[in-house]
Formats: structure tokens, C-alpha cells, sequence
């Protein structure tokens, strides 16, 4: 697995038995993002699919809109200084000039997060109107059965997660419950921009009849994510936020929280999810 796990050391204490064993961790490193040799932003996260986790974040922020904006994306040279070896911790990003005149325009200010300390309607619109899509437009049904065997799907696809315990997923399905993508980092957000990186980066936006289904809560941001990539459904394992709720319903996407076997609560937009035929 390279980079993605390392093995460290532990001391394992189940009751009155020590052990001495080696376990595995995911790995976390910086990656920091330019844009024309000129730094951008540092996120930490899990090696791996960086290109599409570039793509994704800077579709998040309004910089990429399609694939043709992002005309090279690759490493620059770094390495470490106690190994000498090539770090790939620093990838370098040329933008059409419409991209960079929209990159330039948005200076250091990203798109609204729970942490930036901004709420209300004010944020809720401002990613509303930036998306292109229309949700509301999209009249795809997800049956509740489909979403029951989702985190199981999810589950079953997390190959590091397997190794490790340690890392979100992201996974993109169709209403059949296919899963197409799934992508894994220690950061749920970083897992949500490499997924949908992925579909920018292969043509595939807007994600119209399609799920998005991801491992722990659902915060604003990746709302805010699924929003901006036209997906119509979010479903999270775990809760909702309160602003992730408000966003959902200002824009026309189905939230689903607390998606645990048959159970589990449909926050907005309820239509998109039809009950099981009743066997009479």
C-alpha cells in the first residue's frame, strides 16, 4: 500500500496480557497546493488520488468548473532532507486563464465552511447561487432498501479502512445501488473532493441521478460538496449538522442521517426516497 499505512508499534493490552506488536496506521501528510508556482493552500490528508482530490477542491471553491480548466496537475520537485527521497507532497497546478482569473478573484477567501464562523441565509444562498445545477430538476428515486445496503457497499470497498480502521470514505452510486467511486482519507472532506475530482476529471459533472454516500456525519461542507457537483442525495451514517440540514432544503437535496441498516432519517427533500412494495 506504500505511502497510504505505516506500521508503528504498539503495546497491546487486552486485561492482565501485554503484547508487543506492530499495527497499522493511515498515513497523514501535508499537501500543499499552487497554483502557477504560487502557494494556494496546505490540507493535510492521505496520499493517494491527489489529482483528483486537487480537481475536487478546487471545483469546491469555484476555481474549476469543468475539465478543460485545469490544464496540468503534477509534482513539483521536493524531497526529504534525511532521505533524499521525492516527497510528492507539493503539487503544482496550471488553470485555463478563465480558472485563474476566478482564482485570483476569490484571493485568499474560500468558500463558506462550518469553522469560517459564517451562518445564516447569507451563506446558505452564496452556495446556492454559485451552483450551476438546479437540483429541484432532478426528480431520481432512490429506494430505502438501496440506501439500507449503502454503508455495507461503502464499507466493503474501504480497502485501506480494512487495514487500518482509520480513514472516511466517500462513495458515488447509482439508484440501483452500484457503486462507481469510492475514494478514502483521513479527512471526510478530502474523500468527498476526491470522488467528485474524479468524475470532473473524466467529463462526468454534473453527478444528476446519483448518491452520494459517505462514512461518519454530514457536515456543511460536504453538503455544500454534493450541492455544487449537482447530486441530489447525501447520505451519512451518522448525524447531520443543523446548517447542513438548512442547506440541503434551501437548495433541493435529499439528506439522509443516521443511515444504519433499514433505519434511518430522511431530513429533506423525503420524495427521492420510496418505501419498500408492502407484501400483501
Amino acid at each position: 500500500m506504500g505511502r497510504v499505512t505505516v506500521r508503528k508499534p504498539v503495546l497491546r493490552v487486552n486485561g492482565a496480557t501485554q503484547t508487543d506488536r506492530l499495527d497499522s496506521l493511515a498515513v497523514e501528510e501535508p499537501l500543499e497546493i499552487r497554483l502557477g508556482g504560487e502557494a494556494l493552500t496546505l490540507t493535510m490528508r492521505t496520499p493517494g488520488e491527489d489529482v483528483d482530490l486537487v480537481h475536487g477542491f478546487l471545483h469546491a471553491e469555484g476555481i474549476v468548473r469543468h475539465r478543460d480548466d485545469v490544464l496540468s496537475a503534477r509534482y513539483c520537485a521536493g524531497t526529504d532532507p534525511e532521505t533524499g527521497l521525492q516527497t510528492y507532497n507539493v503539487m503544482d497546478v496550471a488553470l485555463s486563464e478563465a480558472a485563474y482569473g476566478r482564482a485570483k478573484g476569490l484571493g485568499r477567501s474560500f468558500a463558506v465552511s462550518s469553522a469560517c464562523g459564517v451562518c445564516g441565509k447569507t451563506s446558505l444562498d452564496q452556495v446556492v447561487t454559485a451552483s450551476p445545477y438546479r437540483l429541484a430538476d432532478d426528480k431520481t428515486r432512490f429506494s430505502s432498501a438501496m440506501l439500507a445496503e449503502a454503508p455495507d457497499a461503502l464499507r466493503a470497498a474501504q480497502r485501506v479502512f480494512q487495514a487500518t480502521g482509520g480513514l472516511h470514505a466517500a462513495a458515488v452510486m447509482d439508484p440501483d445501488g452500484k457503486v462507481l467511486a469510492v475514494r478514502e482519507d483521513v479527512g471526510r472532506h478530502n474523500a468527498v473532493d476526491k470522488a467528485i475530482g474524479h468524475f470532473l476529471r473524466q467529463g462526468g459533472l454534473p453527478l444528476a441521478g446519483h448518491a452520494l454516500v459517505v462514512s461518519g456525519r454530514a457536515s456543511f461542507e460536504l453538503v455544500q460538496k454534493a450541492v455544487l457537483a449537482g447530486i441530489p442525495l447525501l447520505a451519512a451514517v451518522s448525524a447531520p449538522s443543523s446548517l447542513a440540514v438548512d442547506l440541503a432544503a434551501s437548495a433541493g437535496l435529499t439528506l439522509v442521517g443516521f443511515l444504519r441498516g433499514a433505519t434511518m432519517n430522511v431530513y429533506t427533500c423525503p420524495d427521492r426516497v420510496s418505501a419498500p412494495e408492502q407484501v400483501s
